[in-house]
């Protein structure tokens, strides 16, 4: 592949709910440049950018994928991005990469989910974007109601047809282009286009969408905008010029239409993407650290990572400033260390075409680096800028996960860094208190890729569960002065150890000790044992073995023996005691309270509450961000830890939400019983 200069480059995600038909769209542009043969079909599992078993299997991308095209002497980069709300994480990517943007819109569905969140998420870089009403060919389709249903969610930027379609459905017949008016007909058989007289039924249609254009474009200059209210005829090269500049500054959002299935008015999305989004030079993106003329020191940004078997790392970088050539040493400024480039690749799909450099703006693929991760920052040689990195979904939604064998002990933590280091989104959490290591992702589908792919990547066999709830026990009443008495004679010298001790809660913190010993009944050097045998007995409370927490314990009276005391003697005193005080001191289980954010359409705020009540949830208050209303509650872990399945289904993907612990709180007297039985049935099941 030749080596571009960044005005003849593109960087551009093809993004939108998932099963709008992005992985077509790019087969159909793949076979329509002939660097295929065939068109590819998902339904198949036989396309260029889904090639790994857990996309051809679930028949759906997961990961980002690359296909660069040469197209009118451009490199156009096409970033192929799942669609379903899981795997966001691999979009973040995407957009960090890109410099504009190809919405694709199921022309019988309208605008859904996930292309609303993938909108709005653009629209914190301000990118670049036009949309693609794909499946006119499809029963039901509907232009009239799909714009509408466009214009109804993003109201904030003119969304303008630059095609107009003749038909729907079976009756898909062609199209008008409303730039130059003319009309082509798709003929199925021969899959060719022919010229076609526009249908009288049509005409009005066409007529208003013309003039609508037209105008958008001349507002788009002050000097086109005077003539045209003067009465004057633009001419076509005057509208695209205004509808290139609107579009690449994000006011205009031109609107395309056709089949990528059927490859039906698939070729001038390709033209629209060279002629209308803007080069890595002219990007909103473009800082002083960014995309800077190729004679500049390198630098870029590492926006995706993969592992592969048999190659090792492979780091997807977006080229921001300079050159990069294979054979050179480049500095990584986020961690300060040197690495070897030794090759330089161009990806598509799963396939890599090695070159020997790339410019800046260009998207490059080089391996084996040793310390490099996603989000990082290569530049030249002892460079120390540190470009902006990439923010991931926050996950919400864990798994505990163990392996199967030993063999599988052995090799599941590497195995899970490599596949953190893959996609950020993830997390592990190693809990000392429960003995769990928890996985946690975006949902539920999220978790099965991971386990899928621990098993084929890396052979780690696992089995899933949900996590331990990390129970806290404590007291509700204060006791005075019960005994802890150790003694103990077996020849020689015995043990001996004897103490009284004052329990009580305690309102902050976890635990207090103290001591009012007068006249030395129990000596200085002996008390720390006493707290210590205290502390660890508070390890395993009397209800179901868990911590104790929030008491004080007041060392008052005692005895020794000067022979057989001993500060292990008088530590098994202190365990007693408190064992001894707890019992005495109506004990009770606590459970972890999280203090949870949820963001969502205002119009699904009463469900979103309802559901939270059922859920032992308290709300704190809810507030206005935009169109969205944010509500702020306390709920318990155990009530919370699906949530983000149940949040998906209570509003349709559209809430988001975060979770943090904010404290413990008294377990319900209904509910302790059956916390205290499952934890009982565990410990015999860990026993066999």
């Amino acid at each position: 592949m030749n080596v571009y200069q960044s005005e003849n480059i593109r960087n551009i995600a093809l993004v939108s709910h998932g099963g709008a038909g992005k992985t077509s769209l790019v087969e159909a542009m793949l076979y329509n440049v002939k660097k295929t043969n065939r068109l590819g079909k998902a339904d198949d599992g036989n396309t260029v950018t889904d090639y790994l078993p857990e996309e051809i299997k679930r028949k759906m991308s997961i990961f980002l994928s690359l296909a660069p095209i040469e197209w009118k002497d451009c490199k156009v980069n096409l970033v192929d991005t799942p669609g379903y709300a899981d795997f966001i994480g691999e979009v973040s990517c995407a957009l960090r990469a890109v410099d504009g943007l190809v919405f694709l819109v199921d022309a019988v569905a309208g605008v859904e989910v996930q292309t609303e969140i993938v909108w709005q998420n653009a629209n914190e870089y301000d990118l670049p974007r036009f949309v693609y009403i794909n499946k006119m060919d499809r029963e039901n389709a509907d232009f009239y109601r799909t714009l509408a249903s466009l214009r109804s969610k993003f109201t904030k930027r003119k969304l303008i047809p630059i095609q107009f379609p003749i038909g729907a459905g079976e009756d898909f017949a062609g199209m008008v282009d409303l730039l130059t008016m003319k009309a082509v007909r798709w003929d199925r058989e021969t899959n060719e286009w022919t010229e076609l007289d526009v249908p009288a039924e049509y005409e009005e249609a066409i007529k208003n969408h013309r003039i609508e254009l037209v105008e958008a474009a001349a507002e788009a200059d002050d000097d086109l905008l005077m003539r045209y209210l003067e009465g004057e005829e633009l001419t076509v090269e005057e509208i695209m010029d205004g509808l290139k500049s609107a579009t690449k500054t994000g006011e205009i959002v031109p609107i395309l239409c056709g089949s990528a299935t059927h490859n039906i008015s698939v070729m001038p999305v390709l033209d629209k993407i060279v002629e209308y989004l803007p080069s890595p030079v002219e990007s909103k993106k473009t800082t002083a650290e960014e995309t800077g003329p190729s004679s500049e020191p390198f630098s870029g940004i590492v926006f995706k990572t993969i592992y592969d078997n048999f190659v090792g790392r492979i780091s997807f970088i977006r080229i921001c400033s300079g050159t990069l050539k294979a054979d050179s040493i480049v500095t990584n400024s986020s961690k300060e260390a040197d690495e070897k480039v030794a090759h330089l690749f161009v990806p598509t799909g799963k396939d890599m075409e090695e070159v020997s450099e790339a410019r800046a703006g260009d998207i490059i693929c080089v391996t084996k680096l040793a310390q490099t991760v996603t989000g990082d920052t290569l530049c030249a040689k002892g460079g120390s800028v540190v470009l902006q990195g990439i923010e991931f979904p926050s996950p919400t939604y864990g798994k505990a996960i163990r392996p199967k064998s030993k063999d599988d002990e052995d090799k599941l933590g590497s195995a899970l860094d490599k596949l953190i280091e893959e996609d950020p989104s993830y997390s592990v959490i190693r809990n000392k208190e429960t003995r769990e290591t928890t996985i946690n992702g975006t949902g539920n589908m999220h978790i099965e890729v991971l386990v899928s792919r621990l098993q084929r990547k890396f052979s780690v066999d696992v089995e899933l569960s949900d996590p331990i709830i990390p129970y806290r026990e404590t007291i509700t009443k204060a006791v005075q002065k019960v005994e802890g008495k150790h003694k103990k004679q077996s020849g020689g010298h015995g043990q001996y150890g004897h103490v009284y001790v004052d329990l009580e809660p305690l309102n902050e913190g976890e635990f207090e000790f103290a001591e009012t010993i007068f006249g030395g009944s129990v000596p200085k050097n002996y008390i720390p044992a006493v707290e210590k045998g205290i502390r660890e007995a508070m390890e395993n409370g009397p209800l179901a073995g868990y911590p104790l927490t929030r008491l004080k314990a007041t060392l008052i009276d005692g005895s020794y023996h000067s022979v057989d005391s001993s500060e292990m003697a008088f530590k098994v005193a202190g365990s007693l005691a408190l064992r001894n005080a707890v019992e005495k001191a109506a004990p009770v289980l606590l459970e972890p309270i999280m203090k949870v954010e949820i963001v969502v359409p205002e119009n699904y705020m009463g469900d979103i509450m309802g559901d939270l009540s059922t859920k032992r949830g308290k709300i704190q208050g809810t507030t206005s961000r935009g169109s969205l209303t944010v509500i702020t509650a306390q709920a318990p872990l155990a009530e919370m830890s699906k949530y983000a399945i149940d949040l998906k289904s209570l509003t349709q993907g559209k809430g988001q939400f975060t979770m943090a612990f904010d404290s413990y709180d008294i377990v319900p007297a209904n509910i302790a019983p059956k916390v205290i039985e499952e934890k009982k049935k565990r410990e015999e099941a860990n026993d066999k």
